[in-house]
């Protein structure tokens, strides 16, 4: 059974830019949007989406008005990322965490725009699973099937987006974390282009920079609206600047298919999903071949150890960072197996991180024959919860996750743009999103490309 929020109030089923317009036209008022918002997020309280709620905050902003593009317009902040006077989490009971004493760079670019953060949103420990699902706090669902999990680490966010509390929200993406939600969840999903916003700190210094942040929507247009207007307040020069985007592309593509994946790749139905989605593309127009993925066959067992050092990372540093409320014991099985998997292969390090590195060459030759890549975003159906549940033992947990997650990583490594769109549905009629990525740079093409396809297939939707 579906639960979701989309009722006759003043948010109705606006998207972003929609409030945005009535906010700034005075037909509706930011408190009484705010309140509405606050109001939906409690009613999916079921579905456990939220980290921390800063309510108060948001009424008194809403008040007093933020400037922007989309003043007033209510959303969350993902619990990794620092929010002034907020805790940062990071979907941990490692630590006890402080309010946060100023805004993180992503931060303070997101809320310029007028956004207005009702709180923060649920995330797995530190990002690592593609499931939130907390030992304490319990799973974040699905709002298409509580049964099944809410998918990856922007899980939170994804579930106040497709359940109609909020129109946009924010996400990040080290492994697929704004992909899979999106899929999972039938929302517009963009990872951008390496370095095309504003990021923090302890992102920005990782030896591979394989996270990105970004938005979760329900339209294309508040996916292209956001990147505008962050590219207002953010300009990375070594990049071609996105735009303003309103409508669908003009030219026809050559598009790479893929569904095989490199040591694993999508069930048979996913396959048959994603090959009639080709189709549809074929009937637009655009040339459809067939192809090998665009890595090697290293690449699963080098990401893997690339993403087990990281919690290494973590773990070592941890007491210095934390303080004496920091308890290494009080980390998942999944936390802590990837943290062992990296200590006993520390000497595979730096032949990993070399050969991740030189994917990004790889890419760049792949794309000069292709302008897209379609694959899955995921390769199976959404699990149940509980299959993903990260207290089970280490080897289960982790196979079930390469499993599911075997396409979403490389544009983490290559950091190319890749973007995740509602338009397929399994046989029980849950969303199963498609992927589209492009050669870094180009998140304007594959904007314009599901804006087509979003007037020509249509989006799953939740509601109706």
């Amino acid at each position: 059974m579906r639960v979701h929020a989309f009722t006759d109030d003043v948010l109705a089923d606006l998207d972003a830019v929609g409030l945005a317009e009535q906010l700034a036209s005075r037909r509706i008022g930011a408190v009484e949007v705010v309140e509405a918002a606050i109001a939906r997020t409690e009613r999916l309280a079921e579905l456990n989406p939220m980290a921390y709620r800063a309510y108060d905050r948001a009424r008194g902003q809403a008040a007093t008005g933020t400037d922007g593009f989309f003043a007033g317009v209510p959303t969350v902040v993902k619990d990794n990322v620092d929010v002034a006077g907020m805790p940062t989490g990071a979907g941990t009971d490692a630590w006890a965490p402080r309010p946060a004493k100023r805004n993180g760079d992503f931060a303070d670019m997101y809320l310029g725009t007028g956004l207005v953060a009702l709180g923060k949103s649920q995330l797995s420990e530190y990002g690592f699973s593609a499931a939130a699902e907390h030992p304490r706090l319990g799973p974040v669902r699905s709002p298409w099937d509580p049964e099944r999990t809410a998918g990856a680490s922007s899980s939170g966010a994804a579930v106040l987006v497709a359940g109609g509390a909020v129109p946009i929200a924010h996400a990040n993406d080290g492994g697929g974390s704004i992909r899979i939600p999106a899929s999972v969840n039938g929302l517009v999903g963009l990872k951008p282009t390496r370095g095309r916003l504003a990021q923090d700190r302890v992102h920005r210094d990782q030896p591979i920079r394989i996270v990105s942040d970004g938005v979760l929507t329900r339209t294309v247009r508040d996916t292209a609206a956001f990147y505008r207007e962050a590219e207002r307040r953010y300009r990375p020069l070594a990049l071609p600047p996105i735009g303003d985007l309103t409508r669908p592309l003009r030219r026809r593509l050559r598009i790479a298919l893929n569904t095989t994946g490199v040591d694993r790749g999508a069930d048979a139905a996913t396959t048959a999903l994603v090959h009639r989605v080709a189709a549809q593309l074929e009937d637009l127009g655009h040339a459809v071949t067939e192809t090998d993925a665009p890595v090697p066959a290293s690449f699963p067992d080098d990401f893997l150890l690339y993403w087990a050092s990281l919690s290494l990372a973590l773990l070592s540093s941890g007491r210095l960072v934390h303080g004496s409320s920091w308890d290494r014991s009080r980390h998942d099985n999944l936390t802590l197996g990837l943290a062992r998997h990296a200590r006993r292969n520390l000497h595979r390090l730096p032949g990993a991180i070399a050969r991740l590195r030189r994917t990004e060459a790889a890419a760049e030759l792949y794309y000069d024959k292709y302008d897209v890549a379609l694959t899955p975003t995921v390769a199976t159906a959404t699990p149940l919860v509980g299959h993903l549940d990260p207290t089970l033992d280490y080897e289960v947990v982790l196979q079930r996750l390469l499993d599911w997650v075997a396409f979403t990583p490389w544009q983490n490594v290559t950091g190319a743009p890749a973007i995740s769109l509602p338009l397929a549905r399994t046989s029980t009629g849950l969303p199963q999103g498609v992927m589209f990525g492009a050669q870094p740079g180009a998140e304007a093409l594959l904007i314009e490309l599901a804006y087509e396809l979003e007037e020509a297939c249509g989006f799953a939707r939740i509601q109706g």
